[in-house]
């Protein structure tokens, strides 16, 4: 058998699904992160409706990491709040580094990407997504303010 060691079924299948994937055609704001370590590149597109993400759209040319991140973001962000999107950026860099568990709720789908903690060098590729989203959000001068 391959030995697959960080990649399991879990997170290849939530890569294969790529929910959300797809540029958003007339986005607010976007933006580009690349990781320099490895060259994985991803772009988030986004639309706010006051504190919330109305819609969210993303193009990925990175590892299977960053892909099941990003298919897991586009599940789980639209309608949801920024501050809520920061909480869960916060308590993935929380589990990466092996002082918490998986975000809760509807998030603990992230669980499929707790092998990675034993992995530092790859901790950005699961991060990438997040921060990419997080970027063009403060590009499009959306406010943490009210619900």
């Amino acid at each position: 058998a391959m030995e697959l060691g960080i990649y399991n079924a879990r997170m290849l299948r939530l890569a294969a699904e790529a929910a959300g994937a797809g540029r958003l055609p007339d986005p607010e704001a976007s933006a580009e992160i690349v990781n320099p370590v490895c060259g994985d590149r991803i772009t988030v597109d986004v639309r706010t409706a006051g504190a919330r993400i109305a819609a969210l759209g993303y193009e990925v040319h990175a590892c299977v990491l960053t892909q099941a991140s990003a298919s897991l973001l586009g599940r789980h962000a639209p309608h949801r709040t920024v501050a809520e999107i920061r909480e869960v950026a916060a308590q993935l860099e929380a589990m990466l580094g092996s002082e918490g568990g998986a975000p809760g709720g509807d998030w603990s789908d992230y669980a499929a990407l707790e092998p990675v903690r034993a992995h530092k060098s790859r901790h950005e590729c699961v991060m990438l997504p997040l921060r990419a989203l997080l970027a063009a959000l403060d590009a499009g001068g959306s406010t943490d303010r009210g619900s």
